[in-house]
């Protein structure tokens, strides 16, 4: 049974204060729920994809406590975890694209909740450029898609993170999966 959101926050303030046995109980309680985000993001990765869920898990995770940051509770946690699997992702990408000289890049399955214009199966690294590009004019848009398509948070855990209404998170949703899908249309023609 998946433990309490208040027990990941308890651990995390608990090893913030330097409880090095806080970071041994957090692993396991995390690690499920940052397995199941990974799986998703490899869900659209080509047949003989080099990452692995495994794998995904488990760069984002040694990136997370490299970072030593001070995660306010769960959300934030989870939130830090979603912007790293995306850099995971795109460096990875971005690696492979080099090293084949402009070869295929990697493929990322978009949630059609999300961007429901796109095929599924999208370019990672065009992705990450269309996000960067929207966070220059519109940051709160770029990160409201971020925490649910890479973060896989809620409505609800999404407006706590960023602090705003409900109908702000549902407003930039709808405006960003609407410019998103649009500028990767036309990336893709």
């Amino acid at each position: 049974m998946p433990e309490p959101a208040s027990d990941v926050t308890r651990l995390l303030h608990a090893w913030r204060e330097g409880d090095p046995a806080a970071l041994e109980r957090l692993t396991p309680l995390v690690y499920q729920e940052l397995r199941r985000l990974a799986s998703r993001y490899m869900r659209g990765e080509r047949a003989g994809h080099v990452l692995q869920t495994t794998a995904l898990v488990h760069e984002a995770y040694m990136r997370l406590i490299e970072l030593e940051l001070g995660f306010q509770d769960r959300v934030h946690f989870f939130a830090i975890a979603a912007r790293l699997m995306r850099r995971v992702l795109v460096d990875l990408a971005r690696e492979h694209k080099a090293a084949k000289r402009g070869g295929d890049a990697v493929m990322l399955s978009l949630d059609e909740e999300l961007v429901p214009a796109l095929e599924p199966g999208g370019d990672i690294i065009a992705l990450d450029q269309a996000l960067e590009e929207l966070a220059g004019f519109d940051p709160r848009k770029a990160r409201v898609v971020e925490l649910r398509l890479f973060g896989g948070l809620t409505i609800q855990e999404t407006i706590e993170v960023l602090d705003v209404s409900h109908a702000t998170v549902e407003r930039d949703l709808k405006m960003a999966k609407a410019w998103l899908a649009r500028r990767l249309m036309s990336e893709a023609s």
